[in-house]
C-alpha cells in the first residue's frame, strides 16, 4: 500500500517504544498530529497570542480574525455552511453536556423519553441519564444483535410520540459500527424528536454533511482528527441554539450586565464564556486543512484496506474472539477484541513490548461491555498514517502473547 502519510507526523518518525519502531493502534482515544498543525499553533504563539474579542488594538483583532475565520472553515467542513451555528468547546463531552443541560432542561418533561443505544460512550449516556432523573423522564436504549448491528425495526418500535431526543454514536467506539443516521433522523421527526449525534469517532473518518444527515446537534472533538487536545465544536440549528440559554457564565458572552439582570449576546458567542482557546481552534482549522488536502476518498482507501487486512490476519488466529461486524463495509477502522484466557490489559502489555500501542479496557462503554458479556477488551484503532507494515508487526506480535504468558501456542 502507497502510503507517505506517515512522514508527516514527527512522533511517529522519532519515537521508539522499547527501542522498536512505535506502531500506534490509539487513535479512536487520540490521533498523532501533523507537523502542519504543530507549525499552526507554534505560528499562533509566536505571532499572534492575545484575546480575541477584547481588545481595541491590531494584535487583538489578528487573534479575532483567525478565530472566526476558523469558524467559519469548521461551519463548511461539517456542511452547515453557517458559522453562527458553530460553538467551539472543550471537546465532546462539553458539547454534549451543552445540548443535555441548556436544550434538555428547558424541554424536557416527566414522563419524556430519550432514546439511546447501549454502545453510546459515557460521554452521550451520562447527561442523559442525569437529565433523565432530574425531569423524571425515561431512558430508553436500543440494543442491536451480538455483532451491535441494529435494525431499522428496532429503532422504528423504540422511537414513539413520547421520545423527545435521540442520542446516538454515529460509529461506535468500540465495535467500529456505522449507524444510519439519516434513516433514523427521519424517524425521530416524523414524531417529533430531536437527534443529537456524537461525532465523536466519525468526523475524522468520513466527510460529514449535518444537513444530509438531517440532526440537530452534532458533536465532536479536535483530538481525534489530528487537532491539539482541549478543543471541540457543538453544531446546533440555529433555531435551537438561539433559544438555549448559557451553559457557563462569565466574561464575554454580555450586551449588558445590571445588578439584577444580564442581556446575553447572539449565538453562539453567548455559548462561549470566558477566554477561549485560540491556539487550540487554530490547530483545529490546520487539522482541518490537512484532512481536506488528503482527500476523504484517500482516507477511506486507506483505513479499508487496513482492516481489511487486519480482519484476515485476524482470522488465522484462533485464540482471538472479534467483536462487532466482521464485513469492512460495516465498520470503521475500530477493531475490538480479546485473546483467549488472557485479561486485556495483559495483552496490551505484551503487545507494548513489542512497540504496539493498543487501548485495553471498557472503552467508557460499560453497559455495550455488560451486554457484550465482557468486562472489557483490546481494542487496535487505525488512521490514515498506519500501514500494512505496522499491521504486520500487531499481528505478529498479537500471535506471540499467549506464550510469552505461559498459555502455550
Amino acid at each position: 500500500m502507497d502510503n507517505n502519510y506517515r512522514m508527516d507526523f514527527p512522533l511517529l518518525l522519532t519515537r521508539k517504544e522499547k527501542d522498536k519502531r512505535l506502531v500506534y493502534l490509539d487513535s479512536a482515544a487520540t490521533s498523532q498530529k501533523p507537523l502542519s498543525v504543530i507549525k499552526a499553533i507554534e505560528g499562533y504563539y509566536n505571532n499572534y497570542t492575545a484575546n480575541p474579542h477584547r481588545g481595541a488594538y491590531t494584535l487583538s483583532e489578528d487573534a479575532t480574525g483567525l478565530y472566526e475565520k476558523a469558524r467559519e472553515k469548521v461551519a463548511h467542513f461539517i456542511g452547515c455552511n453557517n458559522p453562527q451555528e458553530i460553538v467551539f468547546t472543550a471537546g465532546t463531552t462539553e458539547s454534549i453536556n451543552m445540548a443535555a443541560l441548556s436544550f434538555g432542561r428547558a424541554n424536557i418533561k416527566e414522563g419524556d423519553e430519550i432514546l439511546l443505544t447501549v454502545a453510546e460512550h459515557h460521554s452521550n449516556l451520562l447527561p442523559w441519564q442525569r437529565l433523565a432523573k432530574e425531569k423524571n423522564a425515561v431512558l430508553r436504549y436500543v440494543y442491536g444483535d451480538e455483532q451491535g448491528q441494529i435494525s431499522v425495526r428496532e429503532w422504528e418500535e423504540k422511537i414513539n410520540s413520547r421520545t423527545k431526543i435521540v442520542a446516538l454514536g454515529h460509529i461506535s467506539n468500540v465495535l467500529g459500527g456505522i449507524n444510519p443516521v439519516e434513516e433514523i433522523a427521519r424517524m425521530a421527526h416524523r414524531h417529533g424528536a430531536v437527534v443529537v449525534l456524537d461525532g465523536a469517532q466519525s468526523v475524522p473518518h468520513i466527510k460529514i454533511d449535518v444537513k444530509e444527515l438531517g440532526v440537530d446537534f452534532f458533536a465532536f472533538s479536535g483530538h481525534k482528527m489530528l487537532a491539539p487536545a482541549g478543543i471541540g465544536v457543538l453544531y446546533a440549528r440555529k433555531d435551537l441554539l438561539d433559544a438555549m440559554e448559557p451553559l457557563m457564565l462569565g466574561g464575554g458572552i454580555v450586551e449588558d450586565v445590571q445588578e439584577q439582570s444580564v442581556a446575553f449576546m447572539d449565538a453562539p458567542w453567548k455559548m462561549e464564556a470566558g477566554t477561549p482557546n485560540v491556539e487550540g481552534v487554530v490547530g483545529l482549522a490546520a487539522a482541518i486543512d490537512y484532512l481536506n488536502q488528503v482527500g476523504w476518498t484517500n482516507i477511506h482507501n486507506i483505513e479499508k484496506q487496513l482492516l481489511q487486512y487486519a480482519l484476515e490476519r485476524l482470522n488465522g488466529l484462533n485464540e482471538v474472539e472479534i467483536y462487532g461486524s466482521r464485513h469492512p463495509e460495516n465498520r470503521a477502522g475500530i477493531l475490538s477484541f480479546n485473546v483467549k484466557d488472557v485479561h486485556p490489559h495483559d495483552v496490551a502489555s505484551v503487545l507494548n513490548s513489542y512497540g504496539v500501542a493498543i487501548r485495553a479496557g471498557h472503552h467508557c462503554a460499560q453497559p455495550l461491555m455488560k451486554h457484550l458479556g465482557v468486562y472489557s477488551t483490546c481494542r487496535a484503532s487505525f488512521y490514515l498514517y498506519n500501514t500494512l507494515e505496522d499491521v504486520d508487526i500487531f499481528i505478529d506480535a498479537l500471535s506471540k502473547v499467549r506464550e510469552v504468558l505461559g498459555y502455550g501456542t
